[in-house]
């Protein structure tokens, strides 16, 4: 599988668009990268860039971006809010796909060699490609900023790893490493003091403040034993934060460096720097994120927003992204689209979920079309997934439903199952049809000489085995759904009865459907242990489906049994 990393250089130029079109065309010029997100700001007078590719092809684009806004930035005349160093301030390789942070370190290595010997360029390593510990830190490497580095590039101590040990007044210096994903993340604050912004940063940041006696500002520090300052840590892991003044916003912002997001997510920052504002007087009015952030911490920050009012979090994605969105102010300064935003649906290939994304009568033309797909196979996971939808929504109008009140998680539950098993029907739907073309793809290889045959007959059997096992996970899928279905007709909104049994006929629909195909494809498969194993299996299935529905439609009647 295809090795992917991410490069998120940070360029030390936010305000003159066609110097940062210059940079980017660099990067757009290697054929094989995607250029993802471009973000400049003007108060910090910086622009984060992300792309993505294969390492080779990543390593060639930075080091052209680098190249050419060491031409066109003179840091020198430069002034922003943001902390910086060079022309190319910093420039991190993230690990995306099929590649260890150690293989990553590497490319991170070769970039900066690279940089260092051709640009004769300062170039110093962070993070994982730097094996100091005691310059592995960036603000460690980055302390004294530009305007510093003139007398701390000659100390022995910072030697650069690659090229000269004199600083260059025009391009400063570049520090490149590899890490995991971070995410960048401002929160919007009703004041204008860049000191009170401070105070906020320092309660929530790991590093958190300086120990003083008596009073926090003012007081006397406390040292240890050795001399050095004491800190009171912040109650956040993971995280950097500073607090500075936006002149092109008007507010001041809470800008933080989530380095963990598993440890901790963007939600709880947020939420953990509206507790420490709201103590000081102050109020969070919204945020602002810079770059791309994982679909999981959307998802997450949805469901955990949601989880507050005692809301139902089986939702679907677009909803809970929505939530997210709208309880961390996240278009407060600018409008937020998740397509652009969102690093996965950068990543997507539309080609992958070209039949879901149609509507619904586009569907239905190209099912009726002269087209052999999308078959029986697809039409039966669609089917599926609104058999389980059917059941979602009976859960979450239960959740919501008068009265109700002390069984929202009961049927939150039940909603986020249904969900799961939605999605992963969903996302069957295309699959399968991408099965079938597999199949007709095989068929189609050459067969001239006995290599020939022998490639093409492999292929005709992977392919087979292939289309034999998406429509029996249809199968799956589809049985396990009815659990939720059978729940939500005992259990769920007597209002919404009739609902889950409809849900019920969709889902064993969709089993004997996808068994057809199973039974169909697997005729073809040549390992008859496999095909009569899958077979009862199925045969399995297909009667649980059958008794479970029958189960489900008696339930329903008996509720709606007329006088």
């Amino acid at each position: 599988m295809k090795q992917l990393i991410e490069c998120v250089p940070n360029f030390s130029e936010g305000r003159d668009m066609n110097i940062i079109k210059q940079i980017t065309g660099e990067i757009e010029s290697v054929e094989g990268v995607r250029l993802l997100n471009v973000d400049p700001g003007k108060a910090t007078n910086r622009t984060v860039v992300t792309f993505v590719g294969e390492p080779h092809l990543v390593i060639e684009a930075a080091f052209l971006a680098i190249k050419k806004a060491g031409e066109l930035i003179d840091m020198s005349k430069h002034k922003g809010e943001h902390p910086r160093m060079g022309a190319t301030d910093v420039c991190p390789l993230i690990p995306i796909a099929n590649i260890s942070m150690e293989e990553t370190a590497k490319y991170a290595h070769m970039l900066a060699k690279r940089a260092g010997q051709e640009l004769n360029l300062p170039v110093y390593l962070y993070e994982a490609a730097q094996s100091n510990k005691e310059r592995n830190n960036l603000s460690v490497i980055r302390a004294g900023e530009y305007e510093g580095f003139f007398k701390k590039i000659k100390l022995p101590e910072w030697k650069p790893d690659f090229g000269p040990q004199e600083f260059d007044a025009k391009r400063g210096a570049t520090v490149i490493g590899a890490r995991d994903f971070l995410v960048a993340f401002n929160v919007n604050l009703n004041t204008t003091s860049t000191r009170r912004a401070n105070s906020i940063a320092f309660d929530v940041r790991e590093a958190g403040r300086v120990l003083r006696e008596g009073n926090l500002i003012t007081g006397k520090i406390v040292t240890d034993e050795k001399g050095n300052p004491k800190s009171v840590p912040g109650t956040l892991k993971f995280v950097k934060a500073i607090g500075w003044y936006i002149e092109e916003y008007g507010v001041a912002q809470i800008s933080m460096n989530l380095t963990n997001i598993n440890a901790t997510s963007v939600h709880v920052a947020f939420d953990e720097v509206c507790k420490s504002a709201t103590s000081r007087g102050i109020r969070v009015t919204g945020s602002e994120l810079v770059g791309l952030i994982p679909l999981k911490a959307m998802l997450d920050a949805g469901k955990f927003f949601l989880t507050k009012q005692q809301r139902s979090i089986g939702v679907s994605e677009k909803e809970l992204i929505k939530i997210a969105i709208k309880s961390m102010g996240l278009d407060e300064l600018g409008p937020f689209n998740p397509e652009e935003r969102i690093i996965e649906y950068m990543l997507k290939d539309k080609a992958d979920s070209k039949l879901v994304s149609m509507d619904l009568v586009a569907f239905a033309d190209e099912t009726a079309s002269e087209s052999p797909a999308p078959g029986g196979g697809s039409i039966s996971a669609y089917v599926g997934s609104l058999g389980v939808s059917l059941a979602t929504m009976v859960a979450n109008l239960s959740s919501h439903k008068k009265g109700w009140d002390n069984r929202w998680k009961e049927f939150s539950d039940w909603a986020e199952k249904g969900q799961q098993y939605k999605d992963e029907l969903i996302r069957l739907v295309d699959l399968d049809t991408a099965a079938f073309n597999r199949i007709m793809n095989s068929f189609n290889l050459p067969k001239s000489t006995e290599d020939e045959k022998t490639i093409r007959d492999a292929a005709i059997q992977d392919a087979t085995k292939y289309a034999i096992e998406i429509p029996y996970k249809v199968m799956e899928a589809s049985l396990g759904s009815m659990g939720v279905i059978r729940a939500m007709a005992e259990h769920g909104n007597p209002n919404s009865v009739t609902d889950a049994g409809v849900g019920a006929l969709c889902a064993r629909t969709a089993v004997i459907g996808a068994f057809m195909n199973v039974k169909i494809n697997a005729s073809g498969y040549k390992d008859k242990n496999y095909v009569k194993d899958i077979i009862a299996k199925g045969t399995e299935i297909e009667k649980q489906a059958i008794t479970i529905e029958a189960e489900i439609i008696k339930l329903v009647n008996e509720k709606i049994k007329l006088d």
